[in-house]
């Protein structure tokens, strides 16, 4: 993750522990600031990047003054209210999604020293949340402080064996536009900020995304040594494949017979009542998530050659299945980085968005200064 041809700058705004800042020097932008009020990914941030952008605290209680000018700010603001697992308390009411608006705050207090181009990730389920409306409040926020917004829903499956799809909004001062509705990053749900008329939008002219991953988990999984104890005892695999379905049974046991070894990820659900296991066919990661709660943490299946080993997803998968395989994560245990990679965002998909949708914006703004 080194500096490459840095053209630009960025805030990073809930930044966890830099990936975003990662995905942005890759397309050539430095991070000179950044912030987030959870202390074990902020220490997992200053352990990769050092701590002397990185400040600790509350969004509302930053000072605008002390903010460095830079051409973007880039938003993973909290996602708990919005999300379709949460309580959907939205924007406004939510507890944790309001933080927002402290975002907000600071870009409108920085008064001429606002970026060129602000972007908000967060979970599709903003797009729905509220009936559209925290969606809309959204663009009408970063139109009032001058910003045309375009927005994209992206998969990380696109980059990386994990299916993660994600909300962006760009705003930018310096809009380019003249680009055509591709439903697959901007379908219908988003794509309607663009027909109405009191809104600021743009369509920008992108390339077009790669195509969904259909493989690729196993060549990223952590090869254990057979004696490692986080592979599961007899008792617990026993416990395992009879929680299976008939369906999820014969998908085992044919894996099982293969003449090849491969991985396969599982989630634990509750089926009738009853706690199961659900293999997934393809060989793709689920989406990572936070790990707090037992039914979101993935257990990992090597399967073949008629033999069948579990375990838990290791933290150095997490790195990987984000793109950041090469994250320092030495003096962590694996609940900690699960629980920061888990509530991150997918390094090439920032990178992409950022060459396609941001800077183009931020070369045009130039030619105009």
């Amino acid at each position: 993750m080194g500096k490459q041809n840095i053209q630009f700058s960025a805030l990073e705004f809930f930044s966890g522990i830099g990936l975003a800042r990662a995905g942005m020097e890759a397309a050539g932008i430095e991070t000179v600031w950044a912030n987030d009020i959870d202390g074990i990914k902020c220490d997992l941030y200053a352990a990769q990047w050092g701590s002397s952008d990185l400040h600790f605290g509350d969004v509302f209680n930053v000072d605008a003054k002390t903010v460095p000018e830079a051409d973007i700010a880039w938003a993973s603001s909290p996602c708990t209210d919005l999300s379709l697992a949460g309580k959907r308390g939205g924007l406004v009411d939510g507890p944790e999604s309001k933080a927002f608006f402290g975002f907000i705050d600071v870009i409108e207090d920085m008064g001429d020293r606002a970026p060129h181009a602000v972007i908000l990730e967060n979970v599709c389920g903003l797009a729905s949340s509220h009936g559209g409306s925290d969606f809309r409040m959204v663009v009408e926020e970063f139109n009032r402080l001058g910003y045309s917004v375009d927005a994209f829903e992206l998969n990380a499956r696109r980059w990386i064996p994990q299916s993660r799809p994600r909300m962006f909004v760009v705003g930018v001062k310096d809009p380019v536009g003249g680009g055509e509705i591709d439903t697959s990053i901007r379908p219908d749900r988003l794509a309607w900020i663009h027909s109405e008329p009191e809104l600021t939008t743009h369509i920008t002219p992108v390339e077009k995304a790669p195509a969904l991953l259909s493989g690729g988990f196993t060549d990223i999984a952590e090869r254990l040594a057979n004696d490692d104890p986080r592979w599961w005892d007899d008792r617990r695999c026993k416990t395992f494949v009879d929680s299976l379905s008939d369906i999820q049974r014969k998908r085992f046991d044919q894996l099982k017979s293969s003449d090849e070894t491969v991985a396969r990820t599982a989630y634990r659900r509750t089926r009738a009542g009853k706690p199961v296991w659900e293999i997934r066919e393809d060989d793709i990661s689920g989406c990572l998530r936070t790990a707090r709660g037992g039914s979101s943490k993935q257990a990992v299946v090597f399967i073949g050659k008629g033999m069948a080993r579990i375990r838990w997803m290791t933290g150095l998968e997490y790195a990987r299945l984000q793109g950041a395989g090469d994250f320092k994560l030495d003096g962590f245990r694996e609940s900690q980085i699960q629980y920061a990679f888990g509530d991150a965002v997918a390094v090439p998909t920032v990178t992409w968005l950022m060459e396609q949708a941001v800077i183009p914006a931020l070369k045009k703004g130039l030619t105009h200064d």
